[in-house]
């Protein structure tokens, strides 16, 4: 498995973006597709631990949007985990992972330092 893992959905146009680039500048990825292949309560958990809540969750989308009022209003930890673990696309993509660091959304200077 590459050291840098691409998580989000494959057709979510700023992960298409992102790929795009990845792959233009030669930079070896595994992709993980939230729809496809699940995610863990732990990779939620662990992406709480080192992405602001404020920067993960993306409130202008679709996803957030069709969520209830009460969902909304989730604040422990636990409830944000489950909320995020049933309901992944809620989480602003793509997020990529590296040994030291987290990225979130596409932004081509920050993704410079992957090279």
């Amino acid at each position: 498995m590459s050291p840098i893992i691409l998580y989000g959905i494959k057709n979510c146009d700023s992960v298409k973006k992102t790929r795009e680039w990845l792959d233009k500048n030669l930079i070896k990825y595994t992709f993980h597709d939230f729809r496809v292949d699940g995610i863990k309560k732990s990779t939620v958990n662990e992406f709480l631990k080192n992405i602001d809540i404020k920067i993960l969750i993306n409130k202008r989308g679709t996803s957030w949007r069709k969520l209830s009022d009460k969902e909304k209003k989730t604040s422990t930890k636990l409830e944000i985990i489950d909320l995020l673990f049933e309901n992944p696309t809620i989480m602003k993509r793509p997020i990529i992972k590296t040994k030291k660091k987290y990225l979130v959304g596409f932004d081509k200077e920050k993704f410079k330092l992957l090279k």
